[in-house]
C-alpha cells in the first residue's frame, strides 16, 4: 500500500444491481504515528445499500460492468474501506448481492480471504489503523464458518502487525509483514545523517502459542541504495519521517520452504532462504539476478506469487509516481539456469486503470485469474486468454485515495452457517427477510398467526438476494420466517414480530 493521488477517473455506465439506491444516513491503537485509514472531511456520508431487516448494515453500492459468465465457482471477497459508509470484510455473489458483511469500528481492514486452520476453512483479515504512507498498526483475526472468532494473531518481539500480508501455512503457523522504525544514517543516499527507516520484517509465529519461529529483516540484507523511493531531505535532520526504502507488501511460501517476498519501493521480488535468511536472488530492480525480457519489467508492484508450474504472478502497479500508462497483471517465467525472465501472459483492465497503490491477482483452479485493482474500486475476472468474464465496480467515480477501495480481492467457495437467527421485518403488506452470512438458504417459509406461539405456514417464496421482499398473502397479528435449504430442511427460524406501518 501507498497513498499518492491520480487525476479523476471518469465513471462509465454500469448496470446497477441494487434494488434501491438510498443514501447511508475507536481508535484501537496507542501509536500516535498512525492515523485511521479513510479519515476524510465530507458533508454527506458515502452512498450505501440499506436494508429494512438490517438497518445496521451499510455496505457499498455495487455496479456490474460485465455480467458474470464462465467464471470460477464461489463468491467474491473484498474488504471495502477508505471513503465508505462502513468498512469491513464483505462477501458477495456474481450479481453483486451481499452474502455477508461485518462493519468494523475502524476503517483499517485488509486482506480478507478464506484460508485453512486446523484443516478447516476459516475467514481471515487484518484490522487496525494505517498511516498516510500505508504502514499498518494492528493485528490479524481468524473466524470460523459460523462467523465466530477462533483466534487473534499478533507479532512477537514487541512488534505490531502490518496490513500487507497474513498467510496461514499448512503447519498452522502464520507469516505476516511488519514495519519497524530503525535509526539509520541516510547521508549516503542524500538523506539526513540522523535519519531513520522502516525496516521491512517478515515474521512467522505459531498461531496457537504465539511463539516466534522465524524473523527476517530487510536491513541491512537489502541496501538502502536499492530503493527507487526518494529519501527525506538532509536538512530535515532527526525530524525527518522514516524512509520507507523497502515497503514489503507480500510473502509467499515456495515448495522448497523458501520465501518469495515483494518490496514495492525497490521494484524487486526476493527469494529468501528460510535457513540462512540470505537473499538467494533478486527479480527486477537495480540489482536483478535475471535478465528481464520484453514486457517483464515492473514497478511499484504488489502480490508476488509462485505457482505449481513454476511461474510467478504479480500485480504491476506502474505507479506512483507513474512510470507506465496502466497497471498490469504479469505472469512471468524466471529460468533459474539461464537467468532470463520471459513474459508468459499479461492482463489489464479495458479501461486501462492505473492503480497507484494496492492490488492483487489470484490464479483460480479453473485457469481464470481474479484481479483486485486496489486503489481503483474494481474487481475483474479474466479467462486465461485474456477475455473479460466479470467486472464489478464499488466506487463513486472519485480519484484513488478519495474513493472506496479494497486492498485485495479474491474468489473462494464458502459455506457459512451463522449461529444467530434469521431476521424478518414486516412493513405494511410486505415482509423483508434476511440472514447475514447464511449461504445455504434457497427459500423462505412465512408463518403467520394471532399470537407469537400460534403461527402456521402461509406461503413459501424463493430467496432473492441478501434481503428478500415478500408480498404477504394473509393479514395477521404476528409473523415469522423459516429459512429452508435445498432439501427443504429448516436451517433457522426468526423471532415472531408484529407488523409495522
Amino acid at each position: 500500500m501507498h497513498l499518492p493521488m491520480l487525476p479523476r477517473v471518469k465513471l462509465a455506465a454500469f448496470v446497477l444491481v441494487v434494488l434501491t439506491l438510498p443514501l447511508a444516513g475507536c481508535n484501537d491503537s496507542k501509536r500516535t504515528s498512525a492515523v485511521e485509514a479513510g479519515t476524510t472531511t465530507q458533508t454527506a456520508p458515502p452512498p450505501a445499500r440499506t436494508y429494512h431487516s438490517r438497518p445496521d448494515l451499510k455496505p457499498p453500492l455495487v455496479r456490474i460492468g460485465t455480467v458474470a459468465h464462465r467464471t470460477g465457482p464461489g463468491y467474491v471477497f473484498i474488504a471495502p474501506k477508505m471513503v465508505v459508509a462502513q468498512a469491513g470484510p464483505m462477501i458477495m455473489d456474481n450479481r453483486g448481492e451481499v452474502i455477508w458483511f461485518k462493519p468494523l469500528n475502524t476503517r483499517g481492514v485488509t486482506d480478507f480471504r478464506v484460508q485453512h486452520y486446523h484443516g478447516k476453512p476459516v475467514l481471515t483479515w487484518w484490522r487496525g489503523h494505517v498511516s498516510n504512507v500505508g504502514v499498518g498498526d494492528g493485528w490479524y483475526v481468524i473466524y470460523d464458518t459460523s462467523y465466530r472468532p477462533v483466534a487473534e494473531v499478533r507479532p512477537g518481539n514487541e512488534l505490531v502487525g502490518d496490513v500487507h500480508e497474513f498467510l496461514i501455512t499448512k503447519n498452522d503457523t502464520a507469516l505476516f509483514t511488519v514495519y519497524h522504525r530503525l535509526p539509520v544514517d541516510l547521508s549516503s543516499v542524500g538523506g539526513p545523517k540522523e535519519g531513520s527507516i522502516w525496516d521491512g520484517i517478515v515474521q512467522e509465529v505459531d498461531i496457537a502459542t504465539g511463539r516466534v519461529l522465524f524473523e527476517w529483516h530487510s536491513y541491512p540484507e537489502v541496501a538502502i541504495a536499492e530503493s527507487y523511493a526518494p529519501p527525506p531531505k538532509a536538512k530535515a535532520g532527526a525530524k525527518a519521517a522514516p524512509y520507507d526504502y523497502f515497503h514489503v507488501n507480500s510473502i509467499d511460501m515456495e515448495a522448497s520452504g523458501n520465501l518469495l517476498v515483494s518490496a514495492r519501493n525497490t521494484h524487486t521480488v526476493y527469494e529468501i532462504d528460510r535457513k540462512t535468511k540470505k537473499v538467494l536472488w533478486r527479480l527486477g530492480g537495480k540489482r536483478s539476478d535475471f535478465k528481464m525480457g520484453p514486457g517483464t519489467t515492473f514497478a511499484w508492484q504488489h502480490d508476488a506469487r509462485r505457482h505449481a508450474d513454476g511461474t510467478i504472478t504479480l500485480f504491476d502497479n506502474g505507479a506512483a509516481p507513474a512510470v507506465e500508462k496502466f497497471s498490469r497483471v504479469l505472469v512471468l517465467r524466471a529460468n533459474a539456469t539461464t537467468k532470463k525472465v520471459t513474459l508468459v501472459r499479461s492482463y489489464h483492465h479495458p479501461k486501462r486503470l492505473l492503480a497507484p497503490f494496492e492490488g492483487n491477482a489470484q490464479l483460480l483452479p479453473n485457469g481464470n485469474i481474479l484481479v483486485g485493482w486496489g486503489a481503483q474500486p474494481y474487481v475483474s475476472e479474466f479467462a486465461r486468454s485474456g477475455a473479460l468474464l466479470f467486472d464489478v465496480y464499488f466506487g463513486q467515480g472519485k480519484p484513488p485515495g478519495k474513493d472506496a477501495d479494497s486492498y485485495r480481492a479474491y474468489r473462494f467457495q464458502w459455506h457459512g452457517h451463522p449461529r444467530d437467527r434469521p431476521v424478518v421485518v414486516v412493513a405494511g403488506n410486505t415482509a423483508y427477510s434476511s440472514w447475514n452470512g447464511a449461504t445455504d438458504v434457497v427459500r423462505w417459509r412465512v408463518l403467520a398467526g394471532a399470537a407469537a406461539g400460534q403461527l402456521e405456514p402461509v406461503q413459501t417464496v424463493a430467496k432473492n438476494g441478501f434481503e428478500t421482499p415478500i408480498r404477504l398473502t394473509k393479514s395477521a397479528a404476528f409473523y415469522a420466517v423459516k429459512a429452508l435449504g435445498r432439501d427443504g430442511k429448516v436451517l433457522g427460524t426468526s423471532e415472531a414480530v408484529t407488523p409495522g406501518p
